[in-house]
């Protein structure tokens, strides 16, 4: 396990200062603001720390209610909103500065057999084929207008292996528009512990890297980071079908239905790459062109 991932983990390790309270802390981000995946996955461990260990979590529902501030400590507080037979259901608000700045619902469910069917996994590309991040961005270098800008970008993927099946929007910039869909591979650099809520809550922290890449590339605009779309999440769903590891190769596969209205919505599901389907996700963010 490689220092950032170990930091990584330490940032969902929540201290725990009352019952259903926890506090958590920021990484540093591309933007200045706290990174939404990272506000999704500490407010989805608070929620599953106050849920017995045999539920896994099947579910979240999240929106984004104000920019986070990275140097102050985020409080989440639990409401424990019902425990059934089956499944368990959590309300987590977060809290910086005396205001609620994310708001997630989450279920869990005690594990049962059923129905099963699933959708097949599209193709693509082996990802040990592909251009890791450290490959990929300093060669194109000269894409971004400040060059402190691929350090970020480096930083913020030092935890996790993610690498672009296709050219990412910075790339297609002034290729003229395709179609408006987005594959990458993920993973963690290093092997996790056997904990199924963790992993869970590191697809969730990924989930929000690039699931809007999408929408960019149906317009050929050149991505958040080059300074020609400004964009931030609004609201965040997950299901989680089946178990999953982390720190094994995840196929996400993306695609944006619809823009209007200065937003823009991606769909995407995420496969093993035996060719499992374990999460569905869907985001909608603010996706503006500066005038």
């Amino acid at each position: 396990m490689n220092t950032a991932l170990s930091s990584l983990l330490d940032l969902l390790d929540l201290e725990r200062i009352e019952q259903d309270i926890f506090r958590g802390i920021s990484r540093s981000a591309v933007v200045p603001r706290v990174f939404g995946g990272q506000v999704a996955a500490q407010a989805l461990v608070a929620a599953g720390r106050t849920v017995p260990g045999d539920r896994a979590a099947h579910s979240l529902h999240a929106y984004f209610l104000r920019p986070g501030d990275p140097g102050a400590p985020i409080v989440y507080q639990v409401d424990r909103i019902r425990d059934g037979r089956s499944f368990t259901t959590r309300r987590v608000v977060a809290v910086q500065h005396g205001q609620p700045i994310f708001h997630l619902s989450a279920s869990f469910q005690e594990h049962e057999e059923g129905l099963e069917h699933q959708e097949p996994m599209p193709p693509a590309p082996d990802p040990e084929s592909l251009p890791t991040a450290e490959e990929l961005l300093p060669a194109h270098a000269d894409r971004f207008p400040d060059p402190k800008v691929v350090d970020r970008l480096l930083e913020a993927r030092a935890a996790v292996d993610l690498r672009y099946a296709e050219d990412p929007p910075f790339l297609a910039a002034g290729q003229g528009p395709r179609e408006p869909r987005s594959q990458v591979w993920f993973r963690t650099r290093g092997k996790l512990a056997d904990d199924p809520l963790l992993h869970v809550c590191l697809a969730t922290y990924v989930s929000d890297m690039t699931l809007l890449d999408s929408v960019l590339l149906a317009h050929g605009r050149g991505g958040w980071a080059v300074g020609d779309v400004v964009g931030a999440s609004l609201d965040h769903a997950m299901w989680f079908h089946r178990p999953f590891r982390a720190d094994e190769w995840l196929l996400y596969d993306q695609q944006s239905p619809s823009a209007s209205g200065g937003r823009g919505l991606g769909t995407a599901r995420i496969y093993t790459q035996d060719g499992r389907l374990v999460v569905s996700v869907i985001q909608e963010g603010v996706v503006r062109v500066p005038r």
